[in-house]
């Protein structure tokens, strides 16, 4: 948030209680055994009294138990893991995207080239905690939605959450919320949905501007997989244990997005969450942005007048790169038409039946790498880029997954026939949620540089990627106006 900050700093965020700093860390209290939100309404604990942890974990760890009142595991994420490349911030991408309960600690470790030892010593140093108790967190967290949100008999929510057992989620959850629970259940306020929906809310920092986001999405939405009406959009997402589909739009009042889920199984619950998260980029910083980017004499009046201006990821790094490929050299609007013809030809029709607009999944890279780049309605050249593409995602050979190494990502793709500089730097800017992207080739960004077109940007850094949509947002502006 602005750099690195010590306690006494973050002493006067909890005395203020600004909410700006809601899941950046967390304070606790020595003489309560619990830990909050920065914002959290309660009198302010001494600072004698007060400790401060940089993840949920870390504080269950030291054990403090979560505020009933604020409900600190209900914040959004720390803006800090998307925004470092190093072994740790890799390892907590992967962490929140479950790979400890897929493959456990080993296979952490050895997805970011370290031992076990290694890497708990830089997690417990770092973060306060080990990856056990870093995955805990994400699973309690998955069961407490789970359990306020749905009638599922409790066993069935302690396996979907990624619980050893029963007995496991009971004492877990009463140690985390001081609840059973099924006390949890009693007190909840969120009322059930239709079965199979799951509906939630997602928390976000403000300010954003989330209209535009979401009309960003709606004019690539892809037939078939994506539509976009009356300020909501909605898509297909292939998850682990089967499709599901999501509906995403303005929660009524501030601070959260709606979102409603149709899953094919509860366990995918997490997973679907943490897709739409990185979508709508909800664990941004905008104060962090503005504060870099506001001053600038070319960005400033762009920053004033969208303020909360986001840089959207995308719910599968591999169907973005695929997109990506099929927009080289076309519009939007010819892009979505590709796409849309790839989705009926290629893609999985839902085993639900069609759900409005919504009827396939995107085909998967192991599908489109058997195709063949002379039958694909595209240039025979862009046909192999996106076949060649495909084989080397679903072999491994190009690695998209939440804790790859961004460098080795993008050269990797440019070491592809096909593959330039704008398709790798899109593919990094918006599957792999890297924040410090500029599309210095875009035909977009250049004319909306006009003749400073030939600045350094490294000014903006590491906020780079959100220039590009600034820019990009200038340019519909003057169309606008123009029309």
């Amino acid at each position: 948030m602005g750099g690195v900050m010590d306690d006494d700093q973050r002493y006067r965020a909890v005395h203020s209680r600004d909410a700006r700093f809601d899941g950046v860390f967390y304070t606790a209290v020595r003489t309560t055994g619990i830990y909050c939100r920065p914002s959290c309404p309660a009198v302010t604990p001494k600072r004698a009294n007060t400790r401060f942890y940089p993840t949920a974990a870390a504080a269950q760890e030291a054990g403090f138990r979560a505020c009933k009142r604020c409900r600190p595991d209900l914040t959004p994420g720390s803006p800090e893991w998307n925004l470092r490349a190093d072994v740790v911030g890799r390892a907590m991408r992967l962490i929140q995207d479950g790979a400890v309960d897929r493959g456990g600690v080993g296979a952490l470790a050895s997805a970011v080239g370290y031992s076990e030892r290694q890497l708990n010593r830089l997690l417990t140093a770092e973060v306060g905690a080990g990856p056990l108790a870093l995955a805990r967190t994400e699973r309690v967290q998955t069961a407490r939605v789970l359990v306020e949100t749905t009638d599922m008999p409790m066993a069935d929510v302690a396996f979907a959450s990624g619980f050893a057992s029963v007995r496991q989620f009971n004492e877990t959850m009463r140690a985390v919320f001081d609840r059973s629970p099924t006390e949890m259940r009693a007190m909840r306020r969120t009322p059930v949905g239709e079965p199979g929906t799951v509906t939630l809310r997602l928390p976000y920092r403000e300010p954003i501007d989330l209209a535009r986001m979401l009309r960003f999405l709606g004019d690539r939405a892809v037939p078939g997989v994506e539509e976009y009406r009356d300020g909501v959009y909605r898509r297909t997402l292939s998850l682990p244990h089967g499709p599901a589909t999501v509906e995403l739009s303005e929660g009524a009042g501030s601070g959260h997005v709606l979102c409603r889920l149709r899953l094919s199984e509860s366990r995918d619950l997490a997973d679907a969450v943490r897709r739409c998260r990185r979508l709508l980029d909800l664990d941004a910083d905008p104060r962090a942005v503005t504060e870099v980017l506001g001053g600038d004499p070319l960005l400033g009046p762009m920053v004033a007048e969208h303020p909360g201006m986001r840089s959207p990821g995308h719910v599968d790094p591999a169907e973005l790169a695929v997109r990506a490929v099929l927009g080289q050299q076309v519009s939007v609007r010819a892009a979505r038409t590709l796409a849309g013809r790839l989705v009926e030809r290629f893609g999985e029709p839902l085993s639900t039946g069609p759900d409005g607009g919504l009827t396939h999944v995107f085909p998967s890279p192991d599908v489109l790498a058997d195709a063949d780049p002379t039958d694909l309605s595209i240039p025979v050249a862009r046909g192999r880029a996106l076949v060649g593409l495909a084989g080397a995602i679903a072999s491994g050979r190009v690695d998209l997954g939440p804790g790859c190494d961004r460098d080795e990502a993008e050269r990797s793709m440019m070491e592809l026939r096909g593959i330039g500089p704008w398709t790798a730097g899109y593919v990094r800017m918006r599957g792999l949620g890297d924040p410090d992207v500029f599309l210095h080739g875009d035909l977009g960004v250049q004319q909306a540089l006009g003749a400073g077109g030939g600045r350094d940007t490294l000014a903006w850094s590491p906020w780079r990627s959100y220039v590009t949509h600034l820019l990009w947002a200038s340019l519909v502006r003057t169309r606008e106006e123009l029309a």
